[in-house]
């Protein structure tokens, strides 16, 4: 059952909804998120801030007193992140939307930086980065917007959904895949191939929080399994898509692709460290023409993992080498 604490609607559309999952978080965490919001110099008519609490072993609102006149509260069953957000984009009326985890939060002195590009350019989408460090570093640099096609054929995308700030009228329907993992990768190259102006900034605007016992760092085998299975998943999808799209999306999607399959390489030898998935793994690849990874010069990284991992030498090779060094 929702349990839904409204606040008076605007009248009009707020400029931005800050969609904030969490589950059973530190209510200190969850504050210093909210708190992080609430200092960006968004009146309360143009901000929506909507705090998903995806079945918390014991709700967390009680601890949210001071917030709750400036919050949309919804406590549903436990469905992972991918439900949880689209919760709040159902719910979501503001003309931007942005992603927040609940353990982390925007450092609002850099995010200013997004939201006067937001206010003055009119964007699509804004991509930001993240960092660990809480002390401020603005940027003087403004960068020249660029087709959503464009940036996909001609950067590695860093595809996690809180990564961004985007107009809400791109989604047409677009939602997260519930229970998948990796969900920010399937979700986030569709968006962009939508945008007609993308500004890639290199403003440190998110305070990224790594915590042990987070869902990407389990490491039980019924996890690594079910990782691994869900980014095979993402990449034939993608495929799939792609070889329905007009040429140049195809080929911007296909890029994306290819480096999605080069990282699922990379993370079968470093997770499972077992030559026996290694192989199995590839064989499914190269069933569905994934393999041996296409004959492109993306990256550099890309050209010397490519050249390493397109033969049975260099795989085992590139593994042995991995788990070297992983270990270190």
């Amino acid at each position: 059952m929702q349990n839904k604490q409204n606040f008076p609607q605007n009248k009009v559309s707020p400029l931005v909804s800050f969609i904030v999952p969490c589950y059973n978080l530190p209510a200190n965490m969850l504050c210093e998120c909210l708190d992080s919001i609430f200092a960006l110099s968004l009146s309360s008519t143009e901000r929506q801030v909507i705090v998903v609490d995806d079945g918390s072993s014991q709700s967390p609102l009680a601890e949210l007193s001071q917030y709750i006149d400036n919050i949309i509260y919804v406590r549903q069953p436990n469905k992972g992140l991918s439900a949880a957000r689209n919760t709040g984009l159902s719910i979501a009326t503001g003309k931007f939307i942005q992603f927040v985890d609940g353990d982390d939060k925007i450092i609002s002195t850099v995010y200013e930086q997004c939201l006067d590009i937001v206010r003055f350019k009119n964007p699509d989408v804004v991509f930001f980065d993240y960092t660990d460090n809480q002390v401020p570093q603005r940027s003087l640099k403004t960068p020249e917007p660029v087709e959503g096609t464009y940036y996909l054929a001609n950067n590695n995308l860093h595809a996690s959904a809180w990564g961004y700030i985007f107009k809400r009228n791109l989604l047409m329907g677009l939602r997260f895949t519930p229970g998948l993992l990796h969900e920010d990768e399937e979700f986030t190259p569709q968006l962009i191939l939508r945008a007609e102006k993308v500004y890639s900034t290199d403003y440190k605007a998110y305070f990224y929080r790594k915590r042990t016992g987070s869902i990407m760092n389990a490491t039980n085998k019924k996890h690594i399994i079910k990782r691994l299975n869900d980014f095979e998943h993402i990449i034939i999808h993608l495929r799939d898509i792609a070889n329905t799209l007009p040429a140049t999306d195809s080929l911007a999607l296909q890029r994306r692709v290819a480096q999605l399959t080069m990282d699922y390489i990379y993370n079968i030898m470093t997770v499972s460290r077992s030559k026996k998935q290694l192989f199995s793994r590839i064989d499914r690849l190269s069933a569905q023409g994934l393999y041996p990874l296409p004959s492109r010069n993306y990256s550099m990284k890309y050209t010397w993992f490519r050249r390493l991992a397109n033969t049975k030498t260099g795989l085992i090779l590139l593994m042995e080498t991995l788990i070297i060094a992983n270990k270190r």
